[in-house]
């Protein structure tokens, strides 16, 4: 009677338990440690593979202050960074970046910059003089930029033409990028080829792209080989994207019943995104669907053909701290 009673009351503080209840728990590092285990499971099949954090760039120190000390190992790991709305989008998309955000930014970016990663950022605006100062103000900087026209990335840009440091290189390292396109949502292309031409009629040096053409169908490592492919004979990388910090609703793994709370890691539903929802990715539970065997989305990217992977929602360390 009293193991039995003992019993419950340990089911019931784990399945009770909130955002507030791991005090002990470094949110920041168990974000790092999870970003190192992708890169170390893929590097294994491909030792070139390449992996990119978006936003969160407070980890690349310990402390995530900015007079904290490198987190090595974590800068050991990764290729560059990803930064969203570093100069345009911050508040509104098309609007500037307030100066202090954009400065406070920028302290992280540079000390991964400076060891040796490669900055990729992404600014949100569509007028074109607005577009035009994301490129030459990130150019400054000795960052690689996007100026999105959508925030849904779900076009390429018509402007400008010819892109921002077009080339006919043969891309072979991330180190080599000088433009890139960010277009994961391919819902206003009719087909797996309209997209594929369209791509291939451009001359970017870098696709960040999403494994799946809709919920269901994936590229293939055919498909993923065409879009490798320049409109002037060069070569590009092609990067796929995953949300390592969020689980969304639409994807393969998705469960039906599948609720906030149900599964334990699964946590409260993005109320900007519908359908993401807030996962406590240090679960081992969450951490075999994304990475560490054959049935992982990693393994699926790997499979794939991908130079690489563009991890998103990084940034989930502030939700639960």
């Amino acid at each position: 009677m009293k193991k039995t009673f003992f019993l419950l009351i340990l089911i019931f503080s784990v399945v009770s338990c909130s955002k507030n209840d791991y005090p002990d728990l470094d949110f920041k590092q168990e974000m790092r440690d999870f970003v190192i285990g992708i890169s170390e499971y893929s590097r294994l099949s491909d030792p070139d593979f390449i992996v990119i954090p978006q936003n969160g760039i407070e980890l690349v120190t310990i402390s995530g202050e900015e007079n904290g000390p490198l987190s090595v190992s974590y800068l050991a790991a990764i290729n560059g960074h990803g930064q969203e709305d570093l100069f345009y989008g911050y508040n509104d998309d098309d609007q500037a970046t307030p100066t202090d955000e954009s400065s406070y930014l920028r302290t992280f970016l540079d000390m991964s910059k400076n060891a040796g990663k490669t900055i990729l950022v992404t600014d949100y605006c569509y007028t074109q003089s607005k577009m035009s100062n994301s490129y030459t103000r990130n150019n400054s900087y000795g960052y690689v930029s996007f100026a999105a026209s959508h925030r849904e990335l779900d076009n390429i840009p018509t402007f400008p033409s010819p892109i921002y440091g077009e080339n006919s290189s043969v891309i072979t390292s991330l180190s080599q990028v000088k433009n890139f396109l960010y277009l994961i949502n391919p819902e206003n292309f009719s087909s797996k080829t309209d997209f594929i031409n369209a791509i291939t009629s451009t001359n970017y040096d870098l696709l960040i792209m999403d494994l799946f053409f809709d919920e269901t169908t994936e590229f293939t490592a055919a498909e993923i080989t065409q879009l490798k492919d320049k409109a002037n004979g060069g070569k590009r990388l092609v990067i796929s994207y995953m949300s390592i910090g969020e689980a969304e609703d639409y994807r393969y793994y998705w469960q039906s019943g599948w609720e906030s709370g149900d599964p334990f890691w699964l946590d409260d539903e993005n109320r900007d995104w519908e359908g993401n929802y807030k996962v406590r990715y240090w679960d081992p539970e969450w951490g075999k669907i994304i990475f560490g065997n054959d049935d992982s989305y990693t393994k699926k990217i790997l499979n794939a053909g991908f130079d690489g992977v563009y991890l998103d929602i990084i940034e989930a360390f502030e939700y639960f701290e």
